[in-house]
This record gives C-alpha cells, structure tokens and sequence, in this order.
C-alpha cells in the first residue's frame, strides 16, 4: 500500500470518529489532544497511524468503521505499515 492510500484510510477514520459521539470523547482521551487541536496535531507524524492504532485497538470499532467506510479490515489493518509511526520498520525505509 502507498503512503498516499494509507494517509487516506486515516483521514477516512479520523472523520468517522469525529462523526461518532461515544468515539470522539473517547480518542481525545486517550490521545491527550484538545478537539481543537486535531487539525494540527493530523500533521504532526505519528498521528494518522495512531489514529488507525485507535480503529484496530477495538474490533467492534473497526467493523463499524469498515462498514461505513466500505474499506475491508484487512486494508485498514495494513495501512499503519505505510504511515510514519506504524511500525519501527518505516523510518528506515526509502
């Protein structure tokens, strides 16, 4: 998966959080960030991996995710491989 795609699926889930009441409270508590700071904090590397780290971390989410999305959970599950911050593998890659 491209670098490109991967930032995709993230801000697809970024949206879908933000869209669901019970999520939302939850990621920014989880993260530490302001709701006000999502925009900046969505540039800062690591985050869009984290966010899908948020989607994977409960199956439940992930299958409504996917659902919504129509993005299967296998390419959900694979798209932090292609993000800064989703594995140690990434920052020594081309």
């Amino acid at each position: 998966m491209q670098k490109a795609e991967a930032e995709q699926i993230a801000i697809n889930a970024l949206a879908f959080i933000a869209g669901e009441p019970e999520l939302l409270p939850r990621f920014l508590s989880l993260t530490g960030i302001e709701a006000s700071q999502i925009r900046q904090a969505a540039a800062e590397p690591g985050f869009l991996a984290g966010v899908l780290g948020f989607i994977l971390a409960h199956e439940p989410t992930l299958l409504r995710f996917s659902q919504a999305s129509g993005i299967s959970p296998a390419t959900i599950a694979a798209a932090p491989l292609a993000l800064p911050g989703g594995t140690a593998a990434y920052d020594i890659q081309p």
